[in-house]
């Protein structure tokens, strides 16, 4: 929504908006000179406009939308609107349960840095530009097709990528098999001399009716593009990159994460394919700074110097979905192998945590201590018998705790009293909900008492 917000507001139309809470993104919007309210109430919101945008996010029973609603107001769902924005464009449309905010991000980044150019409507805040939202005078868009409530089938790629089909939002699909059939269609969609690209490994991308068809992997040489020779350097990565056509040596990466290696792998297979210059994706690459919010390093590592103790690490990501939880943690040990891993996690949304409950047990077992927090609700009310605590219980973990938001703080100021100094210790929070106004109280509790 903020991106559509932003390319309004760049094109001088005046915007404004309601969000349930203040965030450093709503601060943001605010400075920029768009109106944000956070009251519902239909007496302050505007009554001359031409336009009403939504998200299905919003409840039906909205008073504000409900308003706009009855009172025979143009509302557009917000895939709708970013559909007819991008209907003449040549499109490059990332979509996957997880993945395509940092694909999309990284595609945008080297389209923006190697000086080819697009137009960018994305889903987290890239940390080199620090925003989601840029335009371009080539007719270029790159554009994170979201599947929640199938509003990526709005979307008309040139190239569209998926990354991943995991089984999520099944209060809206039902099931899994619903849920990828939304994918196919999404595949369908794809222009006719148009392009697929996929993770390696995905079975239903099989029936997608697209003549040209690519795929890519981590590691697996079967895929059209891979990643070999991955190092591990200074929390990040040095990898090569096989095309079909070539090999970029020695790209250097700077943020964490084995599945970001894939992640850019992707990217790079897109640019590849736009003929992008190789220097140019790897100088682009060795530049990307991230997307907030994905493997975030709030307090990043720091080299040990002689006779010092070992200084903690905070990470900051918006894993939400088992899957993505598990990628998380298994990266975090496998950069930091001798750490002890602490996770800090606030499940998102009733039905999500009722639906993986074991799921979320599993993933968070290889951390070696627990912190949970409440369920955010987000938009959805309480569920009988479905809390943080059927998560809990299933967990194995040296130490497994749930708290308060308030109660954490206590907790992270009697914990940084126990940090192990020897070998060190990664922190990690990691939610979908509004843990992220957290992070910043930790990390000053971290840095004050460690």
């Amino acid at each position: 929504m903020s991106a559509l917000a932003r390319y309004f507001h760049s094109r001088g139309i005046l915007v404004s908006g309601y969000d349930k809470t203040p965030t450093a993104l709503t601060n943001q919007l605010e400075a920029e000179g768009i109106a944000i309210h956070f009251n519902e109430d239909i007496n302050i919101i505007p009554k001359d406009v031409d336009l009403v945008v939504y998200t299905p996010a919003v409840p039906k029973e909205h008073k504000e939308l409900a308003f706009y609603q009855q009172n025979n107001y143009t509302l557009l769902k917000r895939s709708e609107v970013l559909g007819a924005l991008t209907n003449s464009s040549f499109n490059i449309c990332v979509a996957g349960t997880h993945g395509k905010t940092t694909v999309s991000t990284m595609i945008a980044h080297i389209l923006r840095s190697s000086g080819y150019g697009c137009n960018a409507f994305l889903g987290g805040i890239a940390v080199n530009y620090q925003t989601n939202f840029w335009s371009s005078e080539n007719d270029v868009c790159v554009i994170e097709a979201d599947e929640y409530d199938r509003s990526f089938l709005q979307l008309n790629p040139d190239i569209a990528l998926i990354t991943s089909m995991d089984a999520d939002h099944l209060d809206i699909y039902g099931d899994e098999a619903s849920m990828q059939d939304a994918f196919v269609a999404f595949g369908d969609k794809v222009k006719e001399q148009g392009l697929l690209f996929s993770k390696f490994g995905l079975k239903r991308t099989k029936e997608i009716k697209v003549a040209r068809k690519k795929t890519y992997s981590l590691q697996n040489e079967s895929a059209n593009a891979f990643a070999g020779n991955i190092k591990i350097q200074d929390g990040g990565y040095v990898f090569d990159a096989h095309l079909e056509d070539k090999l970029i040596p020695a790209i250097e990466m700077s943020i964490g994460g084995m599945h970001n290696v894939e992640n850019a792998i992707a990217a790079i297979a897109v640019a590849n394919e736009l003929k992008i210059d190789p220097l140019k994706i790897a100088e682009a690459i060795a530049g990307f700074k991230g997307v907030r919010r994905r493997f975030e390093y709030s307090i990043p590592p720091v080299k040990k110097q002689e006779g010092a103790y070992v200084k903690p690490v905070l990470i900051d990501d918006y894993a939400h979905h088992p899957a993505e939880l598990k990628a998380l943690l298994t990266s975090v040990k496998s950069l930091f192998p001798q750490r002890v891993v602490t996770v800090i996690f606030q499940p998102h949304l009733f039905t999500r945590t009722r639906d993986f409950a074991n799921g979320f047990a599993e993933a968070l077992s290889i951390a070696d201590n627990v912190v949970l927090l409440p369920i955010y609700p987000a938009r959805e009310l309480p569920i009988p018998g479905v809390s943080s605590e059927m998560v809990l219980e299933k967990i194995n973990a040296n130490e497994k705790v749930l708290v308060t938001k308030e109660g954490l703080l206590d907790w992270m100021r009697e914990h940084v009293q126990h940090l192990n100094k020897e070998f060190g210790e990664v922190i990690v929070m990691a939610g979908a909900g509004d843990i992220d106004a957290m992070v910043m109280p930790v990390k000053n509790i971290i840095e004050e008492l460690s």
